[in-house]
C-alpha cells in the first residue's frame, strides 16, 4: 500500500470515527451496529499497539504549525483561482518553494502537475488541490523506495554511532535523548565527548550522562578528539557496551579541518572495529528550513552520512523540509524531535509524517 493509500485510509477511518460518534448521540442501538462493522473493517488498526497510536498523535500535533501554514498558503493560492493556466502554475511553484519543499521538488512537482491536472480533468479548486497533495505524496513515496529509516546495529560487539552537525542544532541534546531511549530499552550505553573545541560541549554531554545514568569518556577542552574516540572505543569493546555514541565538533566554517578531523576519527574507529561507524547521523535544526538543506549538502560532501535527525520539528512551520531532504539528498530521516521532553525524540515514520503534514487538506 502506497503512502497516499495509507493517508486516505487514515483520513477515512478518522471520519468514520466521527460519524460513529455523531450517530451515538442519536441512537445507541445504531452505535453498537456501527462499532461491530468498524471492528471488522479496521481489524489491522485495532491490532496496532498503543505506541503506534501515540506516535501518530505525536506527529499530528508536532506538525500542526507546518500543516496550518501550508494550508494557509494553499488558501492564498486559490483565493483568486479562476482556471488552471500558466500563471497558476507559476504561483504554485512559488508557493511550494515558500513551503520549504525545496526548489528541485517544487519545479519537478509543478511540471508533473501540468500533465496530471489534464489527465484527471481537474477543474474546480478542490479537485486541483487534491491532485497537488496526491502528487506531492506520490513523489515523496517514490523517492524513498530504497530508504531504510532503521538504525543499523552491529552483528556483534558495540554499535558505534557518530553524530555530526553544526553548533546549535541540538546535537548534544539529541545524543542525550537517544542515550536515554536505548538505556531504557535495556542497552548498555557509552558516550564519547569528542567535541572538545566548543566551550561547554563536554560539560553539557556530561550532564546528560549523569541524567541518563550512562557512562562517558571525556578529556579536557582542546584535547585531540581522536584521542577521546580511541579511549572510548577500547572501553566499549573491553567492557561489553552495546552502543557507543560519539559527539563531534560542528565547525563547518572550516570545512577542510572538519573533514580531516572526521576522517581521523573514522580511521581510529575502523582500526578497532572494522565496520564502524555503523551510522553517521547528521543532526539538523528544522526551523532553519532551506539552510538546513544547505548544511546537509555540505556535510554529505565531507563524510558518509547515513541518516538525518531533525530537531525542533514541532516548533516550526517548515516541516516541508523533510520532502526536500528525501527528494534532493536521498537520505533517510531516522529520528525527529517533536517536543522538549526527553521522550519527545521519536523514530521517524513516513506514514505518520504524511498524515500529520496533510491531514484535513484533502477536500
Amino acid at each position: 500500500m502506497g503512502l497516499f493509500d495509507v493517508f486516505k485510509k487514515k483520513s477515512n477511518d478518522e471520519q468514520n470515527i466521527k460519524d460513529t460518534t455523531n450517530d451515538a448521540n442519536e441512537n445507541q442501538d445504531v452505535v453498537k451496529e456501527d462499532e461491530v462493522s468498524s471492528d471488522e473493517s479496521n481489524s489491522v488498526d485495532i491490532e496496532t499497539s498503543d505506541d503506534n497510536d501515540v506516535s501518530q498523535e505525536k506527529f499530528t500535533d508536532g506538525l500542526e504549525k507546518s500543516r496550518t501554514t501550508f494550508g494557509d498558503r494553499l488558501n492564498q493560492l486559490f483565493a483568486n483561482f479562476r482556471s488552471v493556466d500558466e500563471e497558476f502554475f507559476e504561483d504554485l511553484e512559488d508557493t511550494l518553494i515558500e513551503s520549504d519543499v525545496g526548489f528541485e521538488m517544487a519545479v519537478n512537482l509543478t511540471d508533473q502537475l501540468r500533465d496530471e491536472v489534464k489527465l484527471q480533468n481537474a477543474k474546480s479548486r478542490d479537485e486541483v488541490q487534491n491532485v497537488i497533495i496526491q502528487k506531492m505524496i506520490n513523489i515523496y513515496d517514490e523517492n524513498g523506495d530504497d530508504e531504510n529509516p532503521d538504525i543499523h546495529f552491529a552483528s556483534e560487539g558495540p554499535t558505534v554511532i557518530l553524530f555530526v552537525g553544526v553548533n546549535g542544532v541540538g546535537k548534544t541534546t539529541t545524543i542525550g535523548k537517544m542515550a536515554n531511549m536505548y538505556k531504557n530499552a535495556g542497552k548498555k550505553v557509552l558516550l564519547a565527548a569528542a567535541d572538545t573545541f566548543r566551550a561547554g560541549a563536554i560539560q553539557q554531554l556530561d550532564e546528560w550522562a549523569k541524567r541518563d545514568g550512562v557512562d562517558i569518556v571525556k578529556k579536557e577542552e582542546q584535547s585531540d578528539p581522536s584521542a577521546v574516540v580511541y579511549e572510548a572505543v577500547h572501553k566499549a569493546k573491553d567492557e561489553n557496551y552495546d552502543i557507543l555514541f560519539v559527539d563531534t565538533a560542528g565547525r563547518l566554517q572550516n570545512k577542510v579541518n572538519l573533514m580531516n578531523e572526521l576522517a581521523k576519527m573514522k580511521k581510529v574507529l575502523t582500526r578497532e572495529i572494522p565496520d564502524a561507524p555503523h551510522e553517521v547521523l547528521l543532526v539538523l535544526d528544522s526551523t532553519t528550513g532551506q539552510n538546513a538543506l544547505s548544511q546537509a549538502k555540505l556535510f554529505k560532501e565531507t563524510t558518509a552520512v547515513s541518516g538525518i535527525v531533525l530537531t525542533k520539528l514541532d516548533g516550526t512551520a517548515k516541516g516541508g523540509i523533510v520532502l526536500a531532504i528525501r527528494n534532493e539528498l536521498h537520505l533517510p530521516v531516522k529520528y525527529v524531535g517533536l517536543g522538549e521532553k526527553v521522550t519527545d525524540l521519536r523514530k521517524f515514520d513516513a506514514n505518520d509524517f504524511i498524515y500529520g503534514l496533510f491531514k484535513g487538506l484533502i477536500k
